[in-house]
């Protein structure tokens, strides 16, 4: 008797984008009877399994599945997967690798990844939105995501300058059909306030904004906004309010010729030295400098 795990929706991979992963290759296995999956280890990519008829048994370090018809698995760039036994049937299955070069991770369902956005922004410029992937799921869609699948294997005919856009293309819908956070009955209340709340900060951050404000448009008391905006964002609202502020901030010193003062107070701040002062502490340069160090 093989041992399966029984996980309901999966530990969840999380991968924060921009940049968004992205497609390498992908193909259709027919194994018979007696055919197994291969013995690999450190592959480097992510291995994306989506089994179409019969079962295949194939494991993951110390973890071990038996997957039938309608089942995907998601195996790891870092990790040893193996096969648990041969196929005792005709197994049909799709594969698909894909790679990202953000730093991703996986974790239970019922506890959300909190990424930094401070440390994303530092190259991009944004605060990332995290695509979450089971590890093991049931396709709510199978014969779409088989469609989708045929897709990208035609397009591997066509001329690479028209195939490689194709491919992304369908990739990327692929991963709408899969991402958890699209899904919203699966959808962690934690991760749906924080969501919420970042949109209010976005959408009023020019105002003055409390901890009445936030309680009175989210419905819900400020220090439980604070412990979901934490787990999820690893900041405070005020944190996150101070964090986009300077990153609007940015964006206006490069695009206008406004006085640093002006600037100051169209992204949210009533004192211009300090928000200098903030700018300074953040970036390591004042905003006249940042403004400079772009100018011709």
């Amino acid at each position: 008797m093989v041992k399966t795990n029984v996980i309901k929706a999966a530990e969840i991979v999380h991968i924060p984008a921009p940049p968004a992963p992205y497609f390498l290759e992908c193909g259709y296995a027919v194994y018979n009877a007696g055919d197994q999956h291969p013995n690999r280890s450190n592959i480097g990519v992510f291995d994306l399994l989506f089994i179409e008829s019969g079962t295949m048994y194939i494991g993951e370090e110390d973890r071990q599945w038996e997957l039938g018809p309608g089942k995907s698995l998601l195996l790891l760039p870092d990790r040893y997967h193996y096969a648990v036994k041969p196929c005792e049937d005709r197994c049909t299955f799709y594969w698909l690798h894909f790679h990202t070069i953000c730093s991703w991770q996986e974790t239970p369902s019922e506890i959300p990844a909190a990424f930094q956005p401070e440390e994303h922004s530092r190259t991009f410029k944004t605060s990332p939105y995290t695509i979450q992937l089971p590890k093991m799921w049931t396709l709510p869609y199978p014969a779409q995501t088989y469609q989708l699948m045929d897709r990208l294997r035609q397009y591997s005919a066509e001329r690479q300058s028209s195939a490689y856009w194709s491919q992304q293309q369908s990739f990327e819908e692929l991963l709408r059909m899969m991402d958890l956070r699209q899904l919203e009955q699966t959808t962690s209340p934690v991760v749906t306030l924080a969501e919420q709340t970042e949109a209010y900060i976005r959408n009023n951050y020019r105002s003055e904004l409390t901890s009445q404000s936030f309680s009175e448009a989210l419905h819900f008391h400020y220090n439980y906004i604070t412990r979901c905006m934490k787990q999820i964002y690893g900041m405070t609202p005020n944190d996150y309010l101070l964090h986009y502020r300077l990153e609007q901030a940015k964006l206006l010193l490069l695009k206008t010729e406004w006085p640093v003062a002006e600037i100051a107070k169209e992204v949210g701040f009533r004192n211009a030295p300090y928000f200098s002062n903030r700018f300074t502490l953040k970036n390591g340069c004042s905003p006249q400098q940042f403004r400079k160090q772009y100018s011709r």
